[in-house]
């Protein structure tokens, strides 16, 4: 045991700091609640009008944007709405690109119904996917978004002997789950005993659980973008932005049980990518074995996917061109920085093909 300064250890605390720590805190809670007042006020609502279906499968759409140019199909995570890549005027990833000699096309995964929930990744990937690529003629650069670029790695892997896949983008795609904290990652993991039972019920992992989660990998993150949008000119298309993509965050999508297991056992607990232990289809994922041209774009300010863990996954592609904008997991698509940080250092390597 330690010992006690006698002429400290029973001194009351100092007025001045508590008072100066309740007054900063006070300050907080009133930017938050100012913050959460003025999301829920706005009047934006999304008026995108979505492009033409070119296939569809049960729930899932593959939506066709246009242009003349090389054909890149966009894959995006099982969790989250497909149009964060769409997300409002002046703020498309995918239109903006159809300006610039690009032809995109988006695969809409949809809501899990009675047939997605009982879907594992590999038939996402070996079903859901390599269909929708069957549909777009000739060669086609698959690009993948955080999730979605591990069902994309996977899909042009199995695909690059067959020459349909003539290029492959991650986009803040994770792989080595135990780079930043394992710890964290193994308490994600070990939430899955707990969940068992909504799992069976539903089918799925519902959306207010996969919040929750999201939640345990930055606890201090939903308080924090609150307080900066109460101090923002609310005309500004930064404020316009955040309004759009809160709404996204908001209009969330169930992940089919088989999967839910899959990713937060084995990626995260067990981290099987980065251990070139995940397997889809029987076969092992290795990214050492693309021999196609690729494109990595790391965020350095993503809370969600570290850059160490999207970096582990460029270091093993052999043919890779990697950048790593100043930008956060969302912003780096999607805010007010993202064409100059990524859509047009996107659209200059598709040209460079």
């Amino acid at each position: 045991m330690g010992l006690e300064n006698p002429a400290t250890a029973h001194q009351p605390p100092d007025p001045e700091k508590l008072r100066t720590a309740f007054e900063e805190t006070l300050r907080g809670d009133r930017a938050l609640i100012a913050g959460i007042a003025a999301y829920r006020a706005d009047p934006y609502v999304r008026g995108m009008r979505d492009p033409p279906v070119l296939w569809e499968e049960q729930e899932t759409r593959l939506l066709d944007y246009g242009g003349t140019g090389p054909a890149v199909l966009f894959v995006p995570s099982l969790i989250n709405r497909a149009y964060i890549l769409d997300l409002m005027e002046g703020a498309s990833m995918l239109r903006w690109l159809g300006a610039q000699g690009l032809h995109p096309y988006l695969l809409d995964w949809g809501w899990p119904a009675e047939v997605e929930r009982h879907f594992t990744l590999t038939d996402y990937i070996a079903g859901r996917l390599e269909r929708a690529l069957a549909a777009i003629p000739g060669p086609v650069i698959l690009a993948g978004y955080c999730m979605g670029g591990l069902l994309a790695l996977a899909a042009a892997l199995r695909a690059q002997e067959t020459g349909k896949i003539s290029g492959l983008a991650l986009l803040a795609t994770p792989w080595d789950f135990h780079a930043d904290d394992p710890e964290a990652a193994r308490r994600i993991a070990e939430s899955v005993p707990a969940l068992e039972p909504v799992l069976k019920f539903t089918g799925t992992l519902p959306i207010d659980a996969l919040n929750t989660l999201f939640a345990m990998v930055d606890p201090f993150g939903v308080g924090n973008k609150y307080r900066d949008f109460a101090t923002q000119d609310k005309t500004k298309p930064r404020a316009l932005r955040f309004v759009a993509m809160e709404d996204w965050l908001a209009d969330g999508v169930p992940l089919a049980a088989p999967v839910a297991r899959e990713a937060l056992s084995g990626w995260y607990g067990a981290n099987t990518p980065g251990r070139g232990q995940w397997r889809v289809a029987g076969l092992a994922v290795n990214p050492a074995a693309l021999t196609i041209p690729a494109f990595c774009a790391i965020p350095a300010r993503d809370k969600l996917v570290p850059a160490v863990s999207a970096r582990a996954l460029a270091e093993k592609l052999s043919r890779c061109s990697a950048i790593e904008p100043s930008a956060g997991h969302i912003g780096m698509v999607a805010g007010t920085n993202a064409e100059s940080s990524l859509w047009r250092p996107f659209a200059a390597w598709v040209h460079s093909l």
